[in-house]
């Protein structure tokens, strides 16, 4: 049976905040728990684009290319002696209403559909500036996520920070009694640390006034990861 999703994740910028971990506590999914670096829990507002993306090896028009922005924070459920590092969305935007449509029903996933822009520009030469803006639309008001870096993309060490945010390979969404769990499968992205990240809005409707407000300060930190060919498989009950 094939994959239940093929793409290309290009250009994720990601802005982390560190948060005080009973701001997550009601949204941890049954039979996971925080994954923290260095004794902290964090949430990232990460964009990116979607490129090539095919349903159960199917190309679907006008489906194939768009941006996501999302919401997400970070756990881990231990099986036998696996430890499975995976992530929770607390919301995730799409431009369109389908794609929104088919994460809900398969995943249990808390994806909406809004207006969305994106814009990025690559390096005209080798080490040179990188630049990400990802763009949506929300009660009439636009809101924008930015990371900008230079320099040479690497693969981060396993035990850093950056390696922290991009190398978790399962996703996690809470239903009715129940967790659906998911592998994602990618290489091990190599990444550029920010030199400069910010995002501007509100979104206090959507993500709850807490974690808005965490949003509206300087993240602890940002990168925006090259990303890579991805395989999401079927997600199953636990």
């Amino acid at each position: 049976m094939p994959a239940f999703l093929t793409a290309e994740w290009r250009y994720v910028a990601m802005l982390n905040y560190a948060v005080d971990p009973q701001l997550l506590a009601p949204l941890v999914p049954r039979g996971t728990e925080l994954d923290e670096f260095e004794g902290k829990p964090y949430v990232s507002l990460v964009g990116f684009r979607f490129e090539r993306t095919r349903l159960r090896g199917i190309w679907i028009p006008f489906h194939s290319d768009f941006d996501e922005v999302n919401l997400r924070f970070y756990v881990r459920r231990v099986v036998g002696g696996d430890v499975r590092r995976g992530v929770v969305f607390v919301r995730e935007i799409v431009p369109r209403w389908a794609i929104a449509k088919v994460a809900q029903v398969c995943y249990g996933e808390k994806y909406i559909a809004l207006p969305m822009k994106h814009k990025v520009v690559e390096p005209t030469s080798e080490g040179g500036r990188i630049q990400t803006e990802y763009r949506w639309r929300y009660r009439q008001k636009w809101n924008v996520i930015r990371a900008e870096c230079s320099g040479h993309p690497v693969v981060p060490p396993a035990d850093s920070r950056e390696a922290f945010f991009v190398e978790h390979y399962w996703g996690y969404a809470a239903g009715a009694g129940y967790t659906t769990e998911y592998r994602v499968e990618h290489d091990r992205w190599r990444v550029w640390p920010a030199t400069q990240a910010s995002f501007e809005g509100e979104m206090s409707e959507l993500y709850g006034a807490e974690l808005a407000c965490c949003l509206g300060r300087q993240p602890d930190s940002a990168l925006v990861a090259e990303g890579s060919s991805v395989v999401v498989q079927s997600g199953q009950k636990i």
